[in-house]
């Protein structure tokens, strides 16, 4: 198995609003809904020489409370579903649909670090990813894993919460 971990983010929320959030996927439909609307995404995606019009494909996501389901290309769809959550501290994940096992979870902890507008304590947050990838893949896709997986907790840090 080869091990992705994303840097430590900090989020200006406490460790319950964030954990709320992310451990139930039916939160993530407004902001899947309104991403095709959203300008300032659509110049991340151009800044990062991205596609803006890959936020088309969002309207084909299937999500559900334990469950979100993306196409993906040629591979097909794409499904992780939540296979154990530990209150205010982890959302572990499991592929579902995919040409490699994987698992994915995400670690959220309490940090002085960071208050919160109203001097709550702000949140750490790790995302890590255990895939099942011959020597060839991880020589193929291990980088673009890499950058994945700090990518979508950049993005999970900026959600609003």
């Amino acid at each position: 198995m080869s091990k992705y971990e994303s840097n430590v983010k900090h989020i200006p929320a406490s460790v319950e609003q964030v954990y709320a959030k992310l451990s139930n996927l039916e939160n993530l439909r407004p902001l899947i809904d309104n991403a095709q609307d959203n300008e300032t995404l659509k110049q991340k995606l151009q800044e990062a020489g991205q596609d803006p019009s890959q936020l088309d494909q969002l309207k084909n996501v299937e999500l559900s409370s334990d469950r979100i389901a993306v196409p993906a290309g040629m591979i097909g769809t794409l499904a992780l579903r939540i296979i154990e959550r530990e209150e205010n501290k982890t959302i572990k994940f499991e592929t579902e649909q995919s040409p490699v096992q994987a698992n994915m979870w995400i670690q959220v902890l309490p940090t002085s670090e960071l208050t919160t507008a109203d001097g709550q304590q702000g949140t750490k947050m790790r995302l890590t990813l255990k895939a099942d990838l011959n020597p060839m893949l991880k020589m193929m896709l291990g980088k673009k894993l890499e950058q994945g997986i700090e990518k979508f907790a950049d993005m999970l840090a900026m959600l609003p919460y």
